[in-house]
């Protein structure tokens, strides 16, 4: 039996919480009973005032892929699209600098950033529409951050590939395509992919500061060019975000009866394509075909995260219990008001309990660092593993060369979490953005070597 949703318990939850974790405001849409509940709370922008309301939008960063992963299915459902297909055979210009790689990386692998594609190579194509189709021309130089098929590494530049694939199948582009296929046959009214759209709306602005206190605005909206749309950029309210959950949810069927994706295809992209070491940087215990996939002591969930210039995102969906919950939010310690706020809500809601946040354990393992002391590059990135002066553990995260001015190097402490045949988990303590406590896993690639992962990015260790 499903528990009726209070709208005022549950508004003075997100008030209290969201002022206990200095976010300056956030939103909530909630489906459970067949019913969509949208409350708020707080200021969109502390410098002018502006209150958050439930219709407000805010950038929602990486959830935009599965927007993406939704039109690539139905693609596939529709024959136009194997999953199973090189790359290449649908798109002739794409490549990396491996040829071997660049001929057998397939649209599923993409899909489930088992492809080995990099996460941060933030080019800017551009604002026209042919930008999809010159961030693919740049890519061809980037290299992989892993061999493909190996094991799960997060990039967002095979998101763009894959938007590009999109463009080409349909003659529209991506923007189009998004708004033409899937916003406009959901009423999604509230749902776009470029900034100038959101003018018409109370849009957020995101903050930063250090934590434990309230953050003042950023000091730019949105950092992404426009090439970062597939991977990076939709702008949405909460309800707009439940309302596209909600068909899946309903097997690819809009409020209005009409089929936006086939049922197969919403099965399929829920099916797990890959297990994760890394559990704790988007929750997740493996990936589907887009979906981040969640295993709550056997009651199973899907869903992602996204973030953008401290603007954040939350979606989790139980489908046994038809319960779907998106959290917005525009920055301080969102991921302590998503582990507490969400958290209570799925319990009450599905009788789920989310684990509770990462940090490192009381009485950390005994861990032997010598053979993870070294360099691990990759495009964007270059992670370092060394010894401090107390011959603890220390992580050096510095970008580099296109993303050299994305943020200055960030150094922490690493406390043994956990080790087991599969890898080590570190905690990385002290990082000046984020989260408190970082998780990084040490592992070995299939082929013996050495890796490091941050944030769900893989980089293999130089030699």
């Amino acid at each position: 039996m499903t528990t009726p949703f209070s709208a005022d318990r549950w508004q003075a939850r997100l008030d209290e919480l969201r002022a206990a974790h200095h976010v300056p405001g956030a939103t909530l849409a909630v489906l459970t009973g067949g019913t969509i509940h949208e409350l708020a709370s707080g200021l969109l922008h502390r410098g002018t005032g502006v209150r958050a309301t439930p219709d407000s939008v805010f950038l929602a960063g990486s959830l935009a892929k599965v927007y993406t992963a939704t039109l690539v299915m139905q693609l596939a459902a529709s024959g136009e699209l194997d999953l199973d297909a090189p790359v290449a055979a649908v798109l002739p210009e794409f490549g990396t600098p491996d040829p071997d790689a660049s001929g057998t990386i397939t649209i599923r692998q993409l899909l489930s950033h088992t492809g080995g594609m990099t996460n941060d190579f933030m080019y800017d194509s551009g604002r026209g529409d042919d930008c999809l189709a010159r961030y693919v021309e740049a890519l061809r130089g980037v290299p992989l951050d892993c061999p493909p098929g190996m094991v799960l590494s997060y990039g967002s530049s095979g998101y763009v590939v894959l938007g590009r694939l999109v463009e080409v199948l349909t003659g529209l582009t991506w923007d189009q395509a998004l708004r033409e296929r899937v916003f406009e046959p959901l009423g999604l009214e509230r749902s776009m992919t470029l900034p100038e759209e959101a003018l018409r709306f109370r849009a957020a602005m995101g903050h930063v500061g250090e934590p434990g206190r309230m953050p003042e605005p950023a000091p730019i909206w949105d950092m992404m060019p426009r090439s970062a749309g597939p991977y990076g950029r939709v702008i949405v309210s909460a309800g707009d975000v439940v309302r596209f959950a909600k068909m899946h949810l309903d097997g690819g069927l809009a409020h209005d009866g009409a089929r936006v994706l086939a049922a197969d295809a919403v099965a399929a992209m829920r099916r797990r394509e890959a297990d994760s070491l890394d559990k704790w940087s988007v929750s997740a215990d493996g990936w589907g075909l887009g979906w981040t996939l969640h295993d709550w002591n056997g009651v199973p969930g899907f869903g992602h995260d996204g973030s953008a210039v401290s603007q954040f995102s939350f979606l989790r969906v139980l489908p046994g219990a038809g319960v779907a919950v998106a959290l917005l939010a525009n920055g301080g310690a969102v991921g302590r008001l998503y582990s507490d706020l969400v958290g209570e809500l799925l319990e009450e809601l599905a009788g789920v309990r989310v684990p509770p946040p990462f940090a490192p354990p009381a009485n950390p393992p005994e861990v032997d660092l010598t053979p993870l002391v070294g360099t691990y590059p990759r495009a964007g990135v270059v992670t370092t593993i060394s010894r401090g002066a107390d011959g603890g553990g220390r992580l050096r995260y510095e970008f580099v060369d296109e993303m050299r001015h994305f943020a200055p190097p960030l150094e922490a402490d690493l406390v043994p979490v956990s080790r087991t045949a599969a890898g080590t988990v570190f905690a990385a303590v002290g990082m000046p953005v984020g989260d408190e406590f970082w998780p990084v896993v040490c592992a070995t690639l299939p082929d013996g070597r050495p890796y490091v992962q941050v944030g769900m990015r893989v980089a293999v260790k130089a030699t």
